[in-house]
């Protein structure tokens, strides 16, 4: 670093973004991205008017994209905020939340801590039970914000939403965030608690669901006030923080709904296939709503089975905390690339004698 850094930054640990090696044609199931392209609508935006287009600056109030988020999904514009990525929108909730501190999971979405730490917070990372469970009344009452990934990231495990609601109700004066980055995937949305409570931010992102993690988008919903909030620190930094080519395939994907509804009900039906096909196998899966699962064996150790994946072509993502190094998160792709993983597993495992199994 440089002799510059101001001295509040230099101990900061920056988030570690999943790796994207170059060196050989992977089959990549570790950064959690769709395997299926965007809607052929969406591709079909990219064109030479577009390009045209692109001297001008993009609607900084994205005025068509909210309408049509809105509609949805059954708010109001008012209640909905987008930004560059959901990361921007979590940015922005733990610098006006955060004042007091914030609470969430230890294993969880690392960026959490991250932000926590570049603002200076007193971060509270409440331990997950044994089985990586959230307990919903150890974030009851907390007087701070609360940052829940549902499901959560990478145990890909959930909470129901009547849960959500007890949360909620004994945290009137604190904000409570539920990320629902994997929703679309099986889980339960609480967004309909929001014509109840005035103190929730649901947010969302087209990384996953929508195929769409190069253009990053994301968006959220909340009350007009808490919107007006974000908008006001959005406007302070960077109103045009959505470029005008990703607010046309934003647009275009939500016309197409029903093509990312088939896509999800397909990963759906492979990441069912690839955990039964693992429990065959001796791994302990935890039980997924997201696009990924999270698995441990006992024949083989989690860093040593996500080498010898790397080294065959195959990446997933490994984690180094004592309390999951065992396991690995795999991100789920088409049923052929699942289909080579759990090939190539069985290689790893019984070094090619696995016709029987």
């Amino acid at each position: 670093m440089s002799r510059f850094l101001s001295e509040k930054y230099r101990g900061l640990e920056a988030y570690t973004p999943g790796e994207q090696p170059r060196d050989m044609h992977y089959i990549k199931l570790n950064t959690n991205e769709s395997p299926f392209p965007p809607a052929p609508e969406v591709t079909a935006v990219l064109n030479r008017e577009q390009g045209n287009l692109l001297r001008l600056y993009p609607d900084p109030t994205a005025k068509t994209l909210k309408q049509k988020l809105a509609k949805l999904y059954g708010v109001e514009p008012e209640n909905v905020f987008l930004s560059n990525g959901s990361d921007e929108t979590l940015n922005f909730a733990f610098m006006a939340y955060g004042e007091k501190g914030a609470v969430f999971p230890d294993i969880t979405y690392g960026f959490y801590q991250v932000y926590g730490d570049l603002y200076g917070m007193d971060c509270a990372q409440i331990p997950l039970k044994e089985d990586f469970t959230l307990d919903y009344r150890d974030y009851c009452q907390r007087g701070k914000l609360v940052v829940i990934a549902n499901p959560n990231a990478p145990t890909g495990m959930s909470i129901p939403v009547k849960q959500i609601r007890r949360i909620l109700e004994t945290n009137r004066d604190s904000l409570v965030l539920i990320d629902e980055a994997y929703v679309d995937f099986g889980g339960e949305t609480c967004l309909p608690l929001l014509r109840g409570f005035d103190n929730l931010l649901v947010v969302r992102t087209f990384s996953k669901s929508r195929c769409l993690a190069g253009g990053r988008l994301g968006y959220a919903f909340g009350s007009p006030e808490v919107v007006e909030d974000l908008e006001k620190l959005r406007y302070s930094t960077n109103p045009y923080n959505i470029n005008r080519l990703t607010l046309a395939l934003g647009e275009a994907t939500v016309d197409a709904e029903g093509y990312y509804q088939d896509c999800c009900t397909r990963i759906i039906r492979s990441r069912r296939w690839t955990e039964e096909k693992l429990k065959e196998l001796g791994f302990h899966v935890l039980p997924s709503q997201a696009n990924f699962l999270f698995a441990a064996s006992n024949r083989i150790g989690g860093e040593e089975l996500y080498r010898e994946l790397k080294r065959r072509g195959i990446l997933v993502r490994h984690f180094t905390k004592p309390r999951i190094c065992q396991y690995n998160r795999i991100t789920i792709g088409t049923q052929e690339q699942m289909e080579i993983f759990v090939d190539t597993v069985k290689e790893i495992i019984w070094g090619g004698t696995y016709e029987n199994l």
